[in-house]
């Protein structure tokens, strides 16, 4: 078993370094595309049929960088749960 010493200077500096690094790991930017999983997922919908629907009718943005590599713009699909949602009475 070995025990670590540490004079509480160097105790709260390095506490102060952990918050630092886990406060640094919340403000990440989520990536704005987004695969058709997480796309499935925001929306709420199981079927991938569905989604390919939405796509079609141009409902939502989508970019097609390779040819079975389909990704989703994620404001894109805020902006259509947005427009779909209703208000409270």
């Amino acid at each position: 078993m070995n025990v670590i010493c540490l004079e509480e200077e160097a105790f709260y500096c390095l506490i102060d370094r952990v918050i630092e690094r886990v406060n640094a790991g919340k403000t990440k930017v989520p990536d704005k595309w987004i695969s058709g999983d997480e796309a499935m997922a925001m929306l709420r919908i199981s079927s991938k049929t569905t989604l390919q629907k939405l796509r079609d009718e141009g409902k939502i943005r989508f970019s097609h960088p390779e040819k079975k590599h389909i990704l989703y713009d994620r404001d894109s699909i805020n902006e259509y749960l947005e427009k779909h949602a209703k208000e409270t009475f």
